[in-house]
């Protein structure tokens, strides 16, 4: 069968599986269904390949090509059929709106009816009885997007207004990703109401998703849109319009919001049930390291590709990679990404479009959020792992079933020795989760939360490894404070007789539990305001995750509900981030502690202020003092200081200061003044302006003493444990941990810089292809400062740190080993060997296929093939053009003898090697 055949075939598919009938030219009956599809037929212009009519009348064309062809140029052809049908065909337009261009694997669609119509990408065909619907419409979607009317301000914040205007002019220039950055506690759920309120009334939105990463968040999305009045409305979201919150495979079709996990669309696209359980559980991590390609969606025509309009995915980056990102390119949808931590790859998946950013530094500014401090417990099992000696135990130790958790008992015939990261995992050691409790406890109100009585412990969320390491925490939580069960529950999707979300409840809003043991249920999104303490228990690799788990304790909350459950507090102002694993050691956060100058009491920073400091890191520690004191303040007190600075309160003090130091708001400025080529000097100039702008107030001897002595009559002091008194603390790293370590934080921090890197998160699975342009530059950024690594040097310092799993010695010059290297660091194999003896094995194993298969070749062109695979193993692509400029190469005959010897399918030849060996 020709490729041409191929084609029409899989595009014959797709059609019948959206709806179509399709017909031959001789056959043509256009009223034999609501949407026909006729093939070949005849127009002025020349023979399209399919001509849609939908009701009767001409209402598209498809224009098919072979698998391969690039669609971009096809679009000129498409419009040259339908510019001008002819006069006696029954249409709905003087043109025909709609162009397809398919090659059956790829499929691109043009709307002319918008404005400065663009082609886009399709997972497949449209429905008939959708463009019935759009055509009979006086405007487009996107036309009506150009028109939204100004936003009413009332009951926004202001960055709430900044992501509702920004999404709605990107969404008017028609880009298909959006991405919103709100720091946790700033209202992402609530802008998300307000936007799709606007979209459905004001750009009539058939239907918008909403994404969420955990049922229990879908539960608290749907009771934000129930909550939700629309500013001048009568009525509130839900009584106007249908909100469904997913739980069987059913979408309701009057429903206008949908809100669902991502794992139950993906099993409903794919025709699975999903379990209860598998909504629950957080799948945050869980495509890390996943082992084997994801199973590829097909299309589903019980959920078209045009079911939703916007797919909004709250905490987005937990749903573009692996598998889930087949469920956000699958619809004809724009997506609009809601994160309060933006990670490198997500800005790569929305195209760097940032439409709206409210980092979690500026949200404690302006007091929508509290600061944190750092509190480490060391212990020597947590940092060196255990021993368990046969001559202690008796030969006999206690074993759990992690599954049943039944007790046996087991003789040992040596000593049994384990590492801290098998802590908790394959060992678990009671008095090591003892110790860490004892510590909290002897330690919170001493140095913690010293103004407290000492009645009520805070609210305290411990994370724990998994659903066995939380049940012996929770029990150990009780024993330590000596106090019963009400006192500490374990809130994860495993718990048995207690419903989960009425834990939860209870623990946001009743004085007990103190204490929730959770290991991800409540580890991200879930609002549980009066939590103090947080106590990490586990590492995290994910900084996105680390930042969310931490979101938990940044919410403010009215003096009169903390007091409600706490009731010895008085203004939440900050929370304890109680760190017994590390975890703030073994990853770099994306937010630092707004607080960077602990060491300076409050009277000796200002005092620098006045006397001309301007680093960064006072003016960010000043900014984060004069928040916290300005939530501590009563109107009498913030009076006093407006008018002592010309009518600033502290928070406005803070926010001048955050502005001064922003990179960003310091560029607008030097624009503005100097234009887009200033000089050093003039960038240093504009820089040193803001920065004196913002600290002049504090030149003022009345306000600095006035702010120094109401602070004083507020503040508490809090006495922290030192790096210096604790020994032991860090790792002794030698020189090829060192190289290791700053080739795996290369690999990070350019996973979306690099042009190979930055296409690939670009493209949709399955397109992608590794070229040696791309590996050329990967090298090249390798061997600039500040790293300076050689693809010898990191792949040594491999062989010294794990020599067993290194084998061979990468080829000098060949630039293609780097491969090899990056697959191992980020753990895609288990063993580091040179790209060519990778390369062969797969050559192998491709013959072996094509034997199978029984195509057979002759010791000739099995001499060529292996030509072009070490061709390959050296330059991970091949063109026809390198037989006639390589030597290995053109030396054989070049590309007249590899054709007369392999046949003319040789290119197809080269294409299915360079996939099946470098890909």
């Amino acid at each position: 069968m020709q490729p041409e055949q191929i084609t029409r075939q899989n595009i014959d598919r797709l059609l019948t599986e959206a709806g179509w009938v399709v017909q031959d030219r001789e056959a043509l009956d256009r009223q034999a269904a609501l949407g026909v599809a006729v093939r070949e037929f005849p127009l002025p212009a020349g023979f399209c390949d399919y001509l849609l009519f939908v009701g009767g009348k001409a209402a598209g064309v498809i224009e098919a090509k072979k698998t391969g062809v690039t669609l971009s140029g096809v679009a000129d052809q498409s419009e040259k059929y339908a510019s001008r049908p002819p006069e006696h065909l029954a249409r709905w337009d003087e043109f025909l709106i709609y162009h397809y261009e398919s090659t059956g694997e790829e499929t691109f669609f043009r709307n002319l009816r918008d404005p400065k119509a663009r082609s886009r990408r399709l997972f497949a065909f449209h429905r008939p009885e959708t463009l019935h619907d759009w055509v009979r419409q006086p405007e487009t979607i996107r036309a009506r997007l150009r028109q939204m009317p100004p936003l009413d301000p009332k009951g926004l914040r202001d960055c709430q207004i900044e992501a509702i205007t920004g999404l709605e002019e990107s969404l008017a220039e028609d880009k298909p990703r959006s991405l919103i950055q709100l720091a946790t506690g700033a209202g992402k759920t609530f802008t998300a109401c307000s936007f799709s309120y606007r979209l459905i009334k004001e750009a009539g939105a058939k239907r918008i998703l909403f994404l969420v990463d955990r049922n229990n968040l879908g539960d608290q999305t749907l009771r934000e849109f129930q909550g939700f009045q629309p500013p001048g409305a009568a009525n509130r979201f839900t009584d106007t319009y249908i909100v469904q919150h997913l739980h069987s495979h059913r979408i309701d079709p009057d429903a206008k919001v949908v809100i669902t996990t991502i794992q139950r669309l993906y099993s409903m696209l794919r025709g699975q049930e999903l379990s209860e359980e598998e909504e629950e559980a957080s799948d945050f991590e869980k495509w890390q390291g996943e082992d084997g390609e994801p199973l590829p969606l097909a299309y589903n025509p019980d959920i078209p590709i045009e079911t939703f309009d916007f797919i909004v995915t709250d905490e987005c980056h937990r749903s573009i990679y692996g598998l889930w990102r087949q469920v956000l390119e699958y619809f004809d949808a724009s997506i609009i990404g809601l994160t309060a931590t933006p990670s490198k790859h997500t800005l790569g998946f929305f195209n760097q479009n940032l439409v709206a950013e409210y980092p979690y530094e500026r949200s404690v500014a302006d007091g929508v959020n509290v600061g944190y401090e750092i509190y480490r417990i060391r212990t020597r099992v947590t940092e060196e792992g255990g021993k368990v000696e046969t001559d202690e135990t008796g030969f006999q130790v206690p074993v759990r079933d992690k599954r049943t958790r039944k007790v046996r008992y087991e003789q040992l015939d040596a000593d049994l020795e384990y590492t801290a990261k098998e802590l908790d995992r394959s060992v678990v050691n009671p008095n090591q989760i003892r110790t860490v409790l004892q510590t909290y406890k002897d330690r919170v109100f001493t140095e913690l939360f010293p103004d407290r009585t000492g009645e009520w412990l805070p609210k305290t969320l411990i994370f724990a490894k998994d659903d066995n390491h939380a049940e012996e925490i929770v029990h150990a939580v009780r024993e330590v404070f000596g106090e019963g069960n009400d006192f500490a529950k374990k809130i994860t999707y495993r718990n048995t007789g207690e419903n989960p979300k009425s834990m939860i409840k209870a623990f946001r809003v009743d004085p007990f539990p103190r204490v929730a043991v959770t290991v991800d249920m409540i580890a991200t999104g879930t609002d549980i305001k009066p939590v103090e303490v947080l106590i990490f228990m586990r590492d995290v690799k994910s900084e996105g995750y680390y930042e969310q788990m931490k979101g938990r304790g940044v919410r403010t909350i009215p003096d009169a509900d903390l007091q409600a459950v706490t009731p010895d507090a008085k203004t939440k102002t900050r929370f304890i981030l109680i760190d017994a694993v590390g975890v703030s050691e073994t990853k770099k956060n994306a937010s630092q502690p707004l607080e960077r100058k602990k060491s300076l009491s409050f009277d000796a920073l200002i005092e620098q202020i006045a006397m001309g400091r301007r680093d960064e890191d006072a003016l960010s520690s000043l900014a984060a003092r004069l928040a916290i004191l300005d939530r501590k303040l009563g109107d009498e007190d913030r009076a006093r200081i407006a008018d002592a600075t010309g009518g600033k309160t502290p928070r406005d003090l803070a926010n001048a200061l955050l502005d001064a130091i922003d990179a960003d708001k310091q560029q607008v400025a030097i624009e503005a003044r100097h234009g887009p080529a200033p000089t050093p000097e003039q960038e240093r100039a504009v820089i040193e302006e803001l920065t004196d702008t913002a600290c002049r107030p504090f030149d003022n001897p009345a306000a600095r003493n006035l702010l120094k002595d109401i602070k004083q009559k507020t503040d508490i002091v809090i006495d922290e444990i030192t790096t210096d008194e604790v020994t032991g603390a860090g790792f002794d790293m030698k020189r090829a941990e060192e190289t290791i370590t700053s080739f795996r934080t290369f690999i990070d921090e350019n996973r979306d810089e690099l042009t190979a890197l930055q296409i690939l998160y670009n493209q949709p699975q399955g397109r992608q292809r590794l070229t040696y342009a791309a590996i050329r530059e990967l090298v090249q950024r390798l061997t600039d400062p500040p790293h300076y690594l050689t693809t010898a040097n990191v792949w040594q310092a491999y062989k010294r740190l794990d020599a067993a799993r290194v084998r061979g010695a990468p080829v000098d010059e060949q630039l293609t080993e780097v491969v090899s290297l990056v697959r191992f660091a980020l753990g895609q194999t288990e063993v580091l060997e040179p790209f060519a003896s990778v390369v062969e094995q797969r050559f192998n194993l491709w013959m072996g296929r094509e034997k199978k298969a029984g195509r057979e070749y002759t010791p000739d062109q099995e001499d060529w093939l292996r030509a072009i695979a070490s061709f390959i193993a050296a330059n991970a692509e091949i063109a026809p053009r390198d037989f006639m400029e390589v030597p290995s190469l053109a030396d054989r005959g070049g590309i007249l003898q590899a054709r007369k010897v392999l046949g003319p399918g040789l290119n197809d030849i080269l294409e299915e090697l360079q996939g099946a060996l470098v890909a």
